[in-house]
């Protein structure tokens, strides 16, 4: 059963997913971060703008076959089009479609963005319902 973890209070979605995308891609692991067309387009950039110690090496999920099998973390509009399901970042609104096929599922949640937050309980409620066992991290804990 895929392992679910929300990872709340996040200053900048955006942020914490490039330091995500490089602690999975350092860990070894392959990464599909889900998030809507405008976020993936800022996540891209970001990627690109990051140190040369801390590059993630990425592509979108309109790249060629042959990138997208070999990129550790791919950026895309629907994780069901990822060839790899280890780890799934979720920076949309809604549950990913086909999410159960990922070994571990990381939802991030903002720390000011109350229509986010809400958005945030009704997918902890879904999982929930579902039988998943949720793990919590507090991003402001762990800041401290």
């Amino acid at each position: 059963m895929t392992e679910v973890a929300f990872h709340f209070n996040a200053p900048d979605k955006l942020a914490y997913a490039c330091r995500f995308a490089r602690k999975v891609q350092r860990a070894g692991a392959r990464l599909v971060i889900a998030a809507p067309p405008e976020a993936l387009a800022a996540l891209d950039r970001m990627l690109w703008a990051m140190a040369p110690q801390d590059f993630v090496a990425h592509c979108r999920d309109d790249a060629d076959e042959d990138i997208i099998h070999a990129s550790p973390v791919l950026l895309a509009a629907d994780a069901r089009s990822a060839p790899h399901h280890e780890v799934l970042l979720n920076l949309n609104a809604d549950v990913p479609e086909g999410f159960g096929r990922f070994d571990r599922l990381v939802e991030v949640v903002s720390a000011h963005d109350e229509t986010d937050r809400a958005a945030a309980r009704a997918r902890w409620k879904h999982y929930a319902s579902r039988g998943y066992a949720i793990t919590r991290h507090d991003l402001v804990l762990k800041a401290t």
